[in-house]
């Protein structure tokens, strides 16, 4: 069974950055596109980026754009994603899931399964 584990979240001002990771056990993770998702308190949860199988191809949310930035080592079996110029809306806990991949090899942001983990906590606060 493949397990994501979720890690990197903390608390940091305004205009700060983090780097979360998504590090996977057991089958490798070569063959998953791999999305991250969050989930504020009182909200939905929402998509917030992607990467294909292969990390050549990625999506973002609109609202992350150009501040988030979402890449994979498959030799190190763990995607990541580095968080810059962080806003308090970005608070949330942070989850990574297997999502759809496209038969043109790219990745949607709709998870395969609903089952998620603990995820992490990412708090934008001065």
């Amino acid at each position: 069974q493949l397990q994501l584990v979720e890690s990197g979240g903390g608390l940091v001002q305004p205009g700060g950055s983090l780097r979360l990771s998504c590090a996977a056990s057991g089958p490798t993770l070569d063959y998953y596109a791999i999305g991250w998702f969050r989930q504020a308190p009182g909200k939905e949860r929402e998509g917030v980026s992607c990467i294909s199988y292969s990390g050549r191809s990625t999506n973002y949310a609109d609202s992350v754009k150009g501040r988030f930035t979402i890449s994979r080592d498959n030799a190190k079996n763990t995607v990541w994603l580095q968080m810059n110029s962080l806003k308090p809306d970005d608070t949330a806990v942070y989850y990574c899931a297997v999502v759809q991949s496209t038969f043109q090899g790219t990745c949607r942001l709709n998870p395969v399964r609903d089952s998620w983990g603990q995820g992490t906590q990412v708090t934008v606060s001065s």
